[in-house]
Order: structure tokens, then sequence, then C-alpha cells
């Protein structure tokens, strides 16, 4: 089972949607991350958000994703 983690920011539009996507696709559990404060995280997602990340296989899927592209990105 793959450990999915959404990386965000708060009052994000296009997180937003995101998480509608993931919702459409049904999606099982997933983490939601805020890169807001986090100096670090704010290197790394700063200007991509919002990316999901599937842990387990190192992998990230950057916006813009639909339900299809991230059902066959978690199918992959």
């Amino acid at each position: 089972m793959p450990i999915l983690i959404l990386y965000q920011r708060d009052d994000c539009h296009l997180c937003d949607l995101a998480l509608e996507v993931l919702a459409h696709a049904r999606v099982p559990e997933f983490d939601s991350v805020f890169i807001d404060g986090d100096d670090a995280l704010e290197a790394r997602y700063g200007l991509r958000v919002p990316v999901l990340r599937d842990d387990a296989r190192g992998l990230e899927l950057e916006w813009p994703f639909d339900s299809a592209g991230l059902r066959r990105w978690l199918d992959a």
C-alpha cells in the first residue's frame, strides 16, 4: 500500500482542487503536510505545490493532475 503525502499550503486554491481530484479518484488514506513556515519544505516545494508524493516508491506527482492520470500514476 503506498504511503501518500500531499504537500500543500494554507489558502491555496490549487491545493483545494488537488484535494477534490483525490476525493474523485477515491484515493485511500493520505497525509496532508503544510509547507508554510518550514524552511526545508518551502525550499523543496515552494513553487510546486500541490505535490503528491508516494513515499514508498520515492515518486512525486506534480500539479496539474486529474483523477484518471492520478489512478494511472498510483497503479504504475
